[in-house]
C-alpha cells in the first residue's frame, strides 16, 4: 500500500512538472512577410508580443518567416501554433494542414487591393497597364497577386502576354518600385499603402493611386489543427477583445480597428478564384 502511495505521489509530482514545463513553453505566433520580413519590423512588433503574452498568461515567441509559403510551412511542421494568413495562403494551408480559422479584422471582410503608379505617369486605368512594366508582391498574396491579376484579366488585359510583370516579395517593395520609377506600376494591400504614406515610408507626392479593387475577403488569424479548442478560444479572444482607445499601439501594428470571428465559409469565393487561375 505505501508502494502505491508512493508511486502516486510521484505520478502526480512528474504530471505537475510536465503541465509547468508545458505553461513555459512559448507559444510560436507567426505572421507572413506582407509588410517585409526584417529584424526591424519584428522589434516594431514588441507591443504586439507583449499584449498576446500577457492576454494568454504565457510567453511568446513572434516569428515573421522569409516567405508566405514558409508560415504555412511552419503550421504543418508544428514550428508555428498559431499565424497570420492571407487569404490565398489561408485556402492552401487549410487544404494541406487542416488550419482552424479564428479572427479577422472588421476591415477584411470587404478588403481592397490598390493600383498605383507614379504621380506623372500616363497610367489611369487597368488597360493602360499593357505593354507596362508591372509589379505583383509575393506570388502566393491575395491583395498582391491573386486579386490583382483576376481584375486585370476582367478588364481585358492578358497578363502573361501583355504585361511585363515581376513579383517583389512584399507590399512594401512593391510600392518603392514604383515609388522609384523602377516600375511603371504596381498592386498592393490598401493597409500597407495607407500605413506606408501616414509613417512617412511613402512620398505620396511620387505615386498616386489610379484603380481600387472591388471588395473580397482577405486576412485571418489560424489555428494550427491540433491545437486544442481552449488554447483557440483563448488565442482568439485576445483580438476580439481589442479596442479603440485602450490598444491603439497594438491596433497600429495590425493595421486594423476591431476584429470578429470568422469561419471557412468566408472563403468560398477566393477558393474559387484560386483554383481557377491553378494556384493551388
Amino acid at each position: 500500500m505505501t508502494r502505491k502511495k508512493a508511486a502516486l505521489g510521484l505520478f502526480i509530482v512528474i504530471m505537475v512538472m510536465l503541465a509547468a514545463r508545458s505553461a513555459d513553453k512559448p507559444i510560436a505566433v507567426g505572421m507572413i512577410p506582407d509588410a517585409g520580413a526584417t529584424q526591424v519590423s519584428i522589434q516594431e512588433k514588441e507591443p504586439l508580443k507583449g499584449y498576446l503574452a500577457k492576454h494568454l498568461s504565457q510567453p511568446v515567441n513572434l516569428v515573421i518567416p522569409t516567405s508566405y509559403n514558409a508560415t504555412v510551412e511552419g503550421l504543418g511542421n508544428g514550428s508555428l501554433d498559431f499565424a497570420y494568413l492571407g487569404g490565398l495562403t489561408y485556402i492552401k494551408a487549410h487544404k494541406q494542414y487542416g488550419v482552424v480559422p479564428l479572427v479577422q479584422r472588421t476591415s477584411d471582410k470587404e478588403f481592397h487591393s490598390l493600383f498605383i503608379t507614379s504621380a506623372n505617369s500616363s497610367i489611369h486605368s487597368l488597360t493602360d497597364l499593357k505593354g507596362k512594366q508591372f509589379a505583383f508582391g509575393d506570388i502566393n498574396s491575395t491583395s498582391g497577386h491573386l486579386i490583382p491579376y483576376i481584375e486585370m484579366r476582367q478588364a481585358g488585359v492578358d497578363v502573361d502576354s501583355e504585361v511585363k510583370f515581376r513579383y517583389t516579395g512584399s507590399h512594401p517593395a512593391t510600392a518603392k518600385a514604383v515609388e522609384s520609377g523602377a516600375v511603371d506600376a504596381g498592386a498592393l494591400d490598401e493597409t500597407v499603402y495607407n500605413s506606408m504614406v501616414a509613417d512617412g515610408k511613402l512620398d505620396k507626392t511620387k505615386v498616386r493611386v489610379f484603380y481600387m479593387s472591388k471588395p473580397f475577403v482577405d486576412y485571418v488569424w489560424v489555428a494550427r489543427k491540433d491545437i486544442s479548442k481552449d488554447e483557440q478560444e483563448r488565442f482568439a479572444k485576445a483580438f476580439t477583445d481589442l479596442r479603440e482607445g485602450r490598444d491603439d499601439q497594438v491596433l497600429q501594428i495590425l493595421r486594423g480597428k476591431s476584429f470578429v470571428r470568422t469561419s471557412d465559409s468566408e472563403y468560398t469565393v477566393i477558393r474559387l478564384i484560386a483554383q481557377q487561375l491553378n494556384l493551388f
